[in-house]
């Protein structure tokens, strides 16, 4: 009978971790998801800020830009340069 009994508690004990596992688990994937939305929404929100107001210090210069002329150079005029063993 000593058996029977332990077997039923311990049933009762591991179907009442499941349970609470399974809402731990929905808990952590809500939390999740909020955190996710909020950085989101930070990260949006920080470059309407940026275009809005922006600093001159984090501005980045920009490399200057190769004329229009040079853009296109092909392969043909490259000479390849032969190695020495």
């Amino acid at each position: 009978m000593l058996p029977w009994v332990i077997a039923g508690v311990a049933l009762v004990v591991a179907l009442t971790a499941w349970v609470r596992a399974g809402r731990l688990a929905r808990k952590l994937d809500a939390l999740n998801q909020s955190y996710w939305e909020l950085r989101y929404d930070f990260t949006r929100l920080r470059s309407q800020v940026a275009r809005l107001d922006p600093d001159p210090e984090q501005q980045q210069e920009l490399p200057p830009q190769a004329p229009a002329g040079t853009a296109f150079v092909p392969l043909s005029s490259i000479k390849s340069v032969k190695r020495k063993a």
